[in-house]
């Protein structure tokens, strides 16, 4: 039973804060089965009240520091638990919150941070962008056409400066950054030349007079790279363009993934963005930086006197921070809303990634090939972890419950070490720049991404963790190598019965390091999921994509379907349901229904066993796929937010050709 109270049984206890000089007032009520303290919390609230109902405080961080307080003094009142309940409303956060070992609760006194049921109660990492007005007359740059359709408005103040950003909604739609061409085209490369660093694009290609701040995205296989332009150069033939260092010198060097010139579809394409001159339909904004001053071309409909627009400040909104002797233990979070997260590192390095978003630090090719580990490896590579709104370390019997994480620049959620028995049940993933789920080892700055993960302390390894009944719902619309769950170097983890839907490239993704030899992966179970309409944008893709060795790895009784390719991919062929990548070993495939054989097993190791999959598989596996009942109600969530019908698409024998969805930037 939760009741509201802090403090001592049938009374009221008293405690001063030191610095604060706050009063946190606490009432007990006694129930049969032991009473749960509850702590409030409301956007009309005040962090100088007491913390009951009638008098909420008016942040999280506060509401954890006070029950954090309360377990220190060894009150009895949480006896049965803790529960910060944050009533309805949005939660603009100037700084991350922060869950540490102090935080922690028992199995009989858990730690639970819970939002309004019926309602929704948003941390945002956002700022409100107010003060529009419309634009009269034209702008040095601006194009002919958004002469008279353009909204102008301050940038708002963050820390102290100016904010910069890469994101921007209205009413809760993202909006895209200024780009060209328009529509989700793009244009082709003529020439890509590694040892000069340089692009050679067609010569009728539109530039602006002021070039700083001009970004080249260019697909390449399976990932992006998004190139900040140094200079610009017409010559015979083609326009030559340089880029900016660390950028330059990563995309010259790095061996894979390149861009492809003489795939099926032709040249690798890109877009340019980043200008005022590309400013010229709806839906559309740019950010002049120096001037402090946000330009967006409304869509039909939008009236910007009372829309609400949000950029986004913070990278980071919920930080869980323990240690392997000292973890976070037994904290729920549930209906809880996560949003607005931006990432500036494009902007200020540019973004040369090697796989599922992980931007490249260092890379090169091996001549002659080979390493201790794998005599035949022609590179190697030192990644970055991109940001999440939700980031764990040294934490065990986590729990999220109904959350939803959306518009954010970045990750979502990411257990990146020594988390331990921990499940995410009945979320919603939506809107999410790259990877919506993330756990486990990646290499990293220190570490080779080739190598095999083995911790000198195995509670460095994220383990038996449960991602289940939750909606995966474009991902990866910022870098379109990323992935709806992506599990890297983990043990003994659940995926299982969630609904994957228009992601740019690979649904879930399982294994790291393109190594046969044993590591710590393994006995992981990827079961039930319903994957749909991924590898929208890229290819070298798959609904579900392993690495590595994996023994014990079972994946089993999936419905993938309707996978189809953008025109812009390198090979409109390279796709596949189910995709064995190098490496992968000791992983048994089963009852895995699709609507053709379209499997690939490239590279592998030995002990990989294949068994029924396909379109022959019972039909009771595709019906049983996807949300279990008690959670579909998530599909109509997602249905209203995007303002149609709620549906869960019923795979079909052949995939349906439709036109990829637009590239977002």
């Amino acid at each position: 039973m939760t009741t509201t109270m802090t403090g001592r049984s049938n009374g009221w206890a008293w405690l001063r804060w030191g610095g604060w000089g706050a009063i946190l007032a606490v009432a007990t009520l006694a129930a049969a089965e032991g009473p749960t303290t509850t702590i409030w919390v409301s956007p009309q609230g005040s962090d100088r009240q007491t913390g009951t109902e009638d008098a909420p405080l008016a942040t999280l961080a506060t509401a954890v520091r006070r029950a954090r307080e309360l377990r220190r003094l060894g009150d009895p009142a949480v006896a049965h638990g803790i529960r910060i309940q944050l009533q309805a409303g949005d939660y603009a956060l100037t700084e991350p919150v922060w869950l540490r070992a102090e935080d922690s609760g028992t199995a009989e006194s858990p730690t639970v941070i819970t939002g309004a049921e019926g309602g929704r109660s948003r941390l945002s990492g956002g700022l409100e962008v107010r003060g529009w007005t419309r634009l009269t007359g034209s702008l040095p740059g601006m194009a002919p056409r958004a002469r008279g359709q353009l909204w102008v408005a301050d940038v708002p103040m963050f820390h102290g400066r100016g904010l910069e950003f890469r994101q921007f909604w209205v009413n809760d739609r993202k909006a895209i950054r200024a780009r060209t061409p328009d529509d989700g085209r793009m244009e082709r490369l003529v020439r890509w030349d590694r040892t000069a660093g340089e692009a050679h694009l067609p010569l009728d290609l539109r530039w602006p007079a002021e070039i700083r701040g001009v970004e080249l995205v260019l697909l390449q296989a399976w990932e992006i790279a998004v190139l900040r332009v140094r200079s610009v150069e017409r010559q015979a033939g083609a326009t030559v363009v340089g880029f900016h260092d660390p950028e330059r010198r990563i995309q010259s060097e790095h061996p894979w993934p390149q861009p492809v010139m003489d795939g099926p579809n032709g040249a690798a394409p890109f877009f340019l963005t980043g200008s005022l001159a590309f400013l010229d339909a709806p839906g559309e904004w740019h950010l002049d930086r120096m001037g402090e001053k946000l330009y967006y071309w409304p869509r039909p409909g939008e009236d910007m006197t009372v829309a609400r627009a949000v950029v986004p400040g913070l990278e980071t909104l919920l930080v869980i921070s323990g240690t392997h002797d000292r973890p976070v233990a037994h904290v729920t979070l549930r209906h809880l809303d996560f949003a607005h997260t931006t990432w500036l590192r494009p902007s200020l390095s540019g973004h040369v990634p090697l796989q599922a978003g992980f931007p490249l630090l260092d890379a090169y090719g091996l001549s002659p090939k080979g390493t201790p580990d794998w005599r035949g490896l022609d590179n190697q590579a030192w990644t970055a972890r991109p940001p999440a709104a939700v980031r764990a370390v040294g934490a065990s019997h986590l729990r999220f419950e109904g959350c939803r994480f959306e518009h954010t620049a970045a990750n979502g959620v990411d257990l990146q070490r020594g988390v331990t028995r921990s499940e995410i049940e009945g979320c919603l993933f939506r809107d999410i720049g790259i990877s919506g789920f993330v756990a486990g080892e990646f290499g990293g700055e220190g570490v080779e991404v080739h190598l095999p993960y083995r911790p000198d302390d195995d509670r460095d390894v994220c383990a038996r963790l449960r991602v289940a009944n939750s909606v995966f719902h474009d991902c990866a619309n910022e870098d379109w190598g990323g992935v709806a769950i992506l599990a890297g170097a983990v043990s003994d983890t659940t995926i299982e019965h969630n609904e994957i839907a228009f992601s740019s490239y690979t649904g879930i993704s399982l294994g790291w390091g393109w190594t046969r030899s044993v590591h710590i992966a393994g006995r992981n179970r990827v079961h039930a999921n319903h994957i749909h309409h991924v590898a929208t944008r890229v290819s070298d893709s798959a609904g579900i994509y392993t690495l590595s060795a994996q023994p014990g790895t079972v994946i089993s009784e999936n419905a993938v379907h309707s996978l189809v390719m953008s025109p812009y991919v390198h090979d409109p062929e390279h796709w596949f349901y189910l995709y064995a990548d190098e490496g992968t070993s000791e992983v048994t495939f089963r009852d895995n229904w699709c609507p053709e054989p379209r499997f690939l097993q490239n590279a592998n190791g030995p002990g990989n066993r294949w068994e029924n999959n396909g379109p022959q598989v019972d039909d009771s596996v595709r019906r049983r796929a996807g949300l279990e009942p008690r959670f579909q109600h998530l599909l109509a969530q997602v249905a209203a937010l995007e303002g149609r019908e709620p549906t869960s698409p019923t795979p079909k024998a052949k995939p349906v050709p439709e036109t990829a969805p637009a590239p977002a930037k």
